[in-house]
């Protein structure tokens, strides 16, 4: 059995090193999940101040020229967000849609004082898409970018947690910054900040575990479950979060008890008759129950945790874009001198299936003869490959049809 795209980096990955001061071992054991870290332009290789990867010009780009949708913009005013009518309607003859963004109501929104949320960059703008990607190889954890577009003076959303870690990369104009410590420590997903509104705001009111303003080129990690708000200064101000979706252990035990369900114990009735508000009646059976639940844990095949977590963790980081006209014609053109390479941050899995193969991919998997599995091993695995070159086929026309078929399987891509 064999992975593509292993977590986590070696040495200091280029992306990683755009967002953090440090080297990647003291960032995984000093602040990753545990504490902020603030790293200033000076001490980052961010020569243009991260407008390499997205910029205001880009942002009125998409905002007026590219026809963006809801969901991928947001509008905050006052810390609380806007219906979606407010700025989206019809998008006139040709696009009989009635969501798209409107460029004139975006600019009345944001003159008045409304913070703009671009949401989904990793998925729609090519620098973006490119940098999360080895960001997320780096990191070893699925990411999503937001971009966030502040007027002079505005705050666009009241003080907060999230609930997954982030970098803030600061783009253009200043932000003050404060952050204080968590209400509720590694918050999940289900464990919102308004669920602890009250406790939110009084802890916002004492000291601030950091008070600062980013300035362009300036980064700041924040572990999940960090009070922060942020208010632009004297211009307006544009930042990228890039929010890392990590699974944490809750995950693996979300895993652990819907395999459970193949417990027999486990899926017995309760008794007739079983008055359910009595604690008195309930305890002989939570006592049995949670015998048989550790029973059942101590017996859990990783394995079979193994298989429920790739479907859940492969889904949220997708491979790199292909192109599908220029790999069509590819196909078309391909013959024994092509060559080929795996498709960037493509996570796949080989198994064997008798006189098959399995090849595991984030969204399917395909099904080949054991006899492709050195070929599919050196396509997968290795740097550019001759198709010519491909080992374990007899003939130019079997590594020509595997080729093709993992081409037109948008596993592999071609190169020159």
């Amino acid at each position: 059995m064999t992975y593509a795209c292993p977590p986590g980096g070696h040495g200091r990955p280029a992306a990683l090193a755009r967002c953090v001061s440090v080297e990647p071992a003291k960032f995984a054991a000093a602040h990753w999940g545990h504490t902020p870290l603030l790293s200033r332009a000076a001490e980052l290789p961010n020569s243009a101040n991260f407008t390499d990867l997205f910029s205001p010009a880009d942002a009125d780009e998409l905002l007026s020229r590219r026809g963006l949708r809801t969901p991928f913009l947001r509008v905050a005013r006052d810390g609380q967000l806007l219906p979606a009518a407010r700025y989206t309607g019809g998008g006139g003859a040709g696009a009989e849609i009635d969501d798209q963004v409107l460029d004139e109501k975006i600019l009345q929104l944001y003159a008045d004082g409304a913070t703009l949320v671009l949401q989904g960059l990793h998925r729609i703008w090519p620098a973006v898409i490119d940098f999360t990607r080895d960001l997320s190889a780096a990191v070893g954890q699925p990411m999503q970018v937001n971009a966030y577009l502040t007027p002079p003076g505005s705050q666009g959303f009241a003080t907060h947690y999230d609930t997954h870690d982030v970098f803030v990369l600061q783009v253009d104009g200043r932000k003050h910054w404060r952050v204080h410590p968590p209400v509720l420590p590694d918050p999940l997903e289900r464990q919102p900040w308004g669920g602890r509104a009250d406790e939110v705001a009084a802890t916002a009111q004492g000291p601030a575990a950091l008070d600062v303003v980013l300035e362009p080129g300036d980064a700041l990690y924040l572990p999940r479950g960090w009070l922060h708000s942020a208010q632009a200064q004297e211009s307006s101000s544009l930042h990228l979060t890039v929010g890392v979706r990590a699974l944490s252990r809750y995950a693996l035990v979300e895993e652990l008890l819907a395999l459970a369900a193949e417990d027999q114990r486990l899926r017995a009735t309760l008794p007739f008759g079983t008055d359910l508000a009595d604690p008195a009646a309930i305890e002989p059976e939570l006592t049995e129950t949670v015998d048989a639940l550790r029973d059942w844990l101590l017996r859990a095949d990783p394995a079979a945790v193994a298989v429920r977590l790739r479907q859940r963790a492969w889904p949220a980081s997708r491979p790199a874009p292909i192109r599908p006209l220029a790999q069509a014609a590819a196909i078309n053109v391909l013959d024994a001198d092509s060559r080929v390479a795996a498709r960037p941050g493509l996570r796949w899995r080989l198994t064997p299936q008798g006189d098959r193969i399995g090849l595991h991919l984030f969204d399917r998997t395909i099904t080949l003869p054991a006899s492709c599995e050195p070929a599919v091993r050196a396509l997968l695995a290795g740097p550019a490959t001759r198709v010519g070159d491909l080992p374990g086929l007899d003939t130019d026309a079997d590594r020509l049809t595997l080729t093709r078929r993992l081409l037109r399987e948008a596993t592999l891509v071609p190169t020159p």
